[in-house]
């Protein structure tokens, strides 16, 4: 008997519908996949073709290292590595009584020197008074020779009349003797008529005589040159006397201790006090004896030797100070290497202090992402640290002036003729804008990736140029961190 009829056959066509079933998911599924492709994909892509990057990038900082300014001992190290620091914080203390020695002892050689000024000035204000009393002296002996030439020229006067006198009396002493001839004139008339005669020639020769003693007294010849009257003098004798030179020669000495020196020692006397007086515009003598203290070689000396006493004691002053290590800008401590006891030197290298806010990031670009790289654009920064989760705003601010291959330490020698081309890297500084370190700091040398955005318009200082200007002028070339 056959068998009965099976079913298979009537339910094999069965699968069909189910694959029918299935194809929409994957069609689905594909479509899912195409659309989140194109949703992230051609932003991507469109990202790429206006952004340059790069993942050879490091976060950079300015470093200063701290150094002793003076020699001496460590008392005390107030930080540690990874403390953190403000600017005028002290770091390290040495031993400062061998300063304080050195001060009091520069401070007592400061006040000797003042008590030296003191002393220094009484004695150019006595030299000031000797060169008056000179110089009061020299007007008196050119009064003195004007006084001797008039003392002469009455003398004279004297002589004359003591001549006219005698000429009278030899006049009457004839008519005496005559008349005496004849009887008409007594003989004690007659001897008074000789008597007066002898007295008028005594008087004319001591008249003469006293003449000759004033002209003595001038130094000059008891007869004057032929042809000159017996009263006339040089009319240059008051400043050519030698009683006159010499007080002059004792008014130039003792105003060369006060720095006065004439323009020639050819000068007569009044030349020289007329030269004096043109020392001040007005004439003012007040304002001249200023000057002249002032000018004095004694005193400038004493206050140059106060100043000098000054300076040391600053300096003793300034050492002191030194003692004291503070932190020259805001940072963090690293490579602490100074304990109390050590012995420091001057320069000696105790620790480094790494800026928080002056952070930049370096980032080598291979040449050939160059070509659009200008100063001013805008950056993105991501770092690996925070996995991408942060960014930070950067804007590129120069360009290293050589390829990282060129400025190593053993650059490469491509003379030999065995060169092959490698695509070299520049490193190009990237400053962060408004970065907080106390919100999201970054470390020196962790890894960066930059985004160069090359549609963004260049913005800040020499804004789309390769190279930046000049450097600002000294008082700003290093800002306050």
């Amino acid at each position: 008997m056959p068998p009965p009829p099976s079913t298979a056959p009537e339910s094999a066509p069965a699968p069909p519908p189910k694959a029918v079933r299935r194809k929409p998911w994957r069609l689905l599924a594909v479509g899912i996949v195409v659309v989140l492709a194109l949703g992230f994909g051609i932003p991507w892509f469109l990202h790429s073709l206006s952004t340059v990057s790069t993942d050879d990038a490091y976060v950079n900082s300015h470093v200063t290292f701290v150094a002793s300014r003076v020699s001496g001992q460590v008392v005390r190290v107030r930080v540690d590595d990874n403390n953190r620091v403000t600017t005028g914080q002290p770091l390290v203390e040495l031993d400062p009584q061998p300063y304080r020695v050195q001060v009091a002892i520069k401070q007592a050689a400061v006040n000797s020197a003042r008590a030296d000024l003191a002393v220094t000035e009484a004695n150019v204000r006595a030299l000031l008074a000797q060169a008056r009393a000179a110089r009061f002296k020299l007007l008196h002996a050119i009064e003195d020779v004007d006084n001797q030439v008039a003392l002469v020229r009455a003398r004279v006067a004297t002589w004359e009349q003591g001549k006219a006198a005698l000429v009278l009396a030899q006049a009457e002493f004839d008519r005496s003797s005559r008349l005496r001839a004849s009887g008409v004139t007594s003989a004690e008339e007659f001897d008074q008529k000789r008597e007066a005669l002898d007295a008028a020639r005594a008087q004319v020769t001591q008249a003469l005589e006293s003449v000759y003693q004033a002209r003595a007294a001038l130094g000059l010849p008891d007869q004057p040159p032929q042809g000159t009257a017996l009263a006339e003098v040089p009319a240059d004798l008051d400043q050519t006397f030698s009683a006159v030179r010499q007080a002059l020669a004792e008014l130039l000495q003792s105003a060369a201790q006060l720095g006065i020196v004439p323009s020639s020692y050819d000068l007569s006397p009044k030349q020289l006090v007329e030269e004096f007086y043109r020392r001040d515009p007005g004439g003012n003598i007040d304002r001249i004896y200023a000057e002249v203290i002032k000018g004095a070689p004694g005193l400038q000396k004493a206050q140059a030797t106060l100043q000098q006493a000054q300076r040391d004691l600053d300096q003793a002053q300034l050492d002191l100070s030194y003692c004291t290590i503070v932190a020259e800008i805001d940072g963090v401590v690293t490579r602490r290497d100074v304990n109390p006891g050590n012995n420091v030197q001057v320069g000696q290298s105790l620790m480094a202090l790494r800026s928080l806010r002056e952070v930049w990031v370096d980032a080598n670009f291979k040449e050939t992402q160059l070509r659009r790289l200008r100063i001013g654009q805008r950056v993105t920064l991501e770092a690996d640290m925070y996995g991408g989760k942060q960014t930070f705003e950067g804007r590129i601010s120069g360009f290293t002036m050589g390829t990282g291959s060129t400025l190593a330490l053993l650059p490469a020698q491509n003379a030999t003729g065995n060169f092959v081309k490698v695509v070299q890297r520049l490193p190009v500084r990237i400053d962060l804008v408004g970065y907080d370190p106390d919100k999201l700091p970054l470390f020196v040398g962790l890894s960066v990736t930059p985004s160069v955005d090359l549609n963004a318009a260049p913005t800040g200082p020499d804004a789309g140029r390769f190279l930046q200007a000049q450097a600002p002028p000294a008082a700003s070339a290093n800002p306050t961190p």
